[in-house]
């Protein structure tokens, strides 16, 4: 069989009597292709790149759009390499751009972002650079997977809650996969596992699947720190920060440095004169202890009670003036301030935060999005009191994911 008509790893058994025989046209937030059938219906699919040319089987279908699925890819694009992850063939979704080769993903992710800025925030024009990318392979220092009824690391098959069981993740860690592997938890939900790529520390920390179970826990290494003691400290710009398992943190080290990186250089001028400095959504105090200089003062807000004890830790050690404020944006009072850095969840600001953030007045504002269309959302509601957006940069935390970060700076008019 010719390459480029091979059938596609993840299509069905049985290839049905109808296929539709699409063109991708582009890939959209969310990391589906988007195509048209004969009538001009869209269709999604996923596992697809533009300008290729596929067969795909319909598995749902209503008026407006239709979601389809390979069942071979006719004419793959040159971008196309084929996926070395045994989970993901088992329908693992934690990775589910490992068909795109590693050096076209940041491209592809930042057209994603564009068109959503296009489409979302009436910006046709918005500037989109591309920054930088962390390695492709063993990146991953932090992970929340969930478990299956074995008790087995697993991560979840697209768009449903079944757990897919991994014998091994290559985007973790290697210290971090070793867990993976070997570690069982019954009776858990979720599970956060660590490992500092500083130290070394390794923390595992879950949640009860029902209240007042108990976690089985089996095949943690010795030096797995758990429950009250899942801490581990990570260096980053040349400061130390404290982790506990509660926590969120960045997906590993090169993240967090490359995050760092990135809002230091979109905030520019207005980092290093501000005297007054906002820190929304700050966590355990990433931006406040590595990009503020010593001279300004840091109100840090967060909602996470884990998070706000981290960040006091943090602050405490690297700064003299600082507050951390344990709130919702939307519920705190906001004052005057020189310069905003807001790095919300995947939902995004939303209106009560924008107004908040917006209250401050500070001339520049720069806001870290981790969805394309919640982050475009945000750029209008941002528009809407007052701040313009100047110009974006997209950068790879997730490689093999459709997942991509984004770095605004907005200015105040007038």
């Amino acid at each position: 069989m010719a390459e480029g008509s091979r059938a596609y790893a993840g299509a069905v058994a049985s290839v049905p009597e109808h296929l539709e025989h699409l063109r991708i046209e582009q890939v959209v937030a969310g990391g589906d292709g988007l195509a048209r059938d004969p009538s001009g219906r869209v269709v999604f699919v996923p596992g697809v790149l533009p300008g290729e040319r596929v067969d795909v089987r319909f598995v749902s279908a209503k008026r407006d759009f239709a979601r389809g699925e390979i069942v071979r890819v006719v004419e793959p694009s040159p971008d196309r390499v084929a996926a070395p992850c045994d989970a993901r063939a088992r329908g693992c979704g934690g990775c589910d751009w490992q068909h795109v080769a590693p050096a076209s993903q940041l491209a592809l992710k930042a057209d994603v972002v564009r068109e959503a800025l296009r489409r979302t925030a009436r910006l046709p024009e918005a500037q989109v650079d591309t920054g930088g990318s962390v390695s492709s392979w063993g990146y991953r220092t932090s992970m929340r997977v969930a478990v299956d009824r074995h008790g087995a690391v697993a991560l979840r098959r697209p768009r449903t809650n079944e757990p897919v069981a991994l014998e091994h993740c290559l985007v973790a860690h290697p210290a971090l996969d070793e867990l993976v592997h070997s570690a069982r938890f019954v009776g858990a939900d979720e599970v956060s596992l660590r490992v500092s790529a500083t130290t070394g520390e390794r923390s595992a920390w879950w949640t009860r699947a029902h209240p007042g179970d108990e976690v089985m826990v089996s095949g943690l290494p010795d030096d797995v720190a758990t429950g009250s003691d899942a801490v581990v400290h990570e260096r980053v710009a040349g400061r130390e920060l404290r982790v506990s398992g509660e926590s969120f943190f960045q997906s590993g080290l090169e993240a967090a440095e490359l995050l760092v990186r990135t809002v230091a250089d979109v905030a520019g001028a207005a980092l290093i004169g501000a005297a007054e400095v906002v820190d929304a959504y700050g966590g355990v105090g990433l931006f406040s202890t590595t990009l503020v200089p010593d001279t300004a003062h840091v109100t840090l807000v967060e909602g996470s009670a884990a998070a706000c004890d981290d960040a006091r830790h943090n602050l405490r050690a690297a700064r003299s003036r600082h507050e951390v404020v344990r709130s919702s944006v939307e519920r705190w009072r906001p004052d005057r301030a020189d310069l905003v850095i807001a790095d919300p969840s995947r939902q995004g600001l939303g209106p009560e935060a924008a107004r908040a953030l917006a209250a401050t007045e500070a001339p520049v504002l720069v806001l870290v999005g981790c969805d394309p269309v919640a982050y475009a959302r945000d750029a209008g509601l941002l528009a809407a009191c007052g701040y313009r957006l100047v110009h974006s940069v997209a950068i790879d935390l997730f490689p093999q994911s459709h997942h991509v970060e984004v770095v605004g700076r907005f200015e105040r008019d007038g």
